[in-house]
């Protein structure tokens, strides 16, 4: 390996650390109390040192919110292979509920912690978010179509069950499950999704 080229990997290696102790200042701390003095005392260096990779918290903040955006994308994208859309959808909140399962800390930063979000440049930072979103809507508009769903709206439809999968995640990953039965807490979000997948194909029509 050359000079050039191990420097690059000592800068990425370095990116990296600092995206690594940011996500969990982040989580400690929340959003408004984090600062780049507490992510660079984590990993023992100066501030000076992150703002060579990210100009404030608010770049180091989305940089971990596209991250996870781009690990749920690549997942959701084997799915462009189900030609049938209700099919697709099934799945999607699969994916979805395993993502928030598997991926707590990202998952958290993405759709749970409040941030400055009129801060980001949506032509350039929502390009990831905004590919997810659409990914379940043009799935919604695909459903309507063929009459499987009675919304007369594919972005307030796809917002509609978004939300729903957004509740049932969240109250899991915030504890807020343990008024349930015993036998059923651990597969609850789940349970509900299959549920809630009933109901879908209720309203078929």
């Amino acid at each position: 390996m050359g000079i050039n080229e191990r420097k690059e990997r000592d800068r990425q290696d370095l990116r990296k650390s600092i995206m690594d102790a940011a996500r969990e200042v982040f989580l400690e701390k929340g959003f408004e109390q984090t600062s780049i003095r507490a992510i660079a005392q984590k990993i023992e260096y100066s501030p000076t040192t992150i703002y060579l990779y990210f100009k404030d918290k608010n770049e180091l903040f989305y940089a971990l919110h596209m991250d996870g955006f781009n690990l749920l994308n690549i997942q959701m994208s084997a799915l462009s292979a189900v030609s049938d859309p209700f099919e697709r959808l099934k799945a999607m909140g699969r994916i979805y509920i395993r993502f928030a399962e598997q991926n707590p800390d990202y998952y958290d930063l993405m759709f749970v912690q409040k941030a400055p979000m009129d801060s980001l440049d949506e032509e350039e930072a929502w390009n990831e978010g905004l590919q997810a979103f659409q990914g379940l809507r043009l799935t919604i508009q695909e459903c309507m179509d063929l009459n499987y769903l009675p919304f007369t709206d594919s972005e307030v439809g796809a917002f509609v069950i978004w939300s729903a999968m957004h509740g049932m995640c969240t109250l899991n990953d915030r504890g807020r499950c343990k008024i349930l039965n015993e036998e059923k807490r651990d597969r609850i979000v789940e349970c509900a999704f299959e549920e809630f997948i009933l109901m879908m194909e209720a309203l078929r029509r």
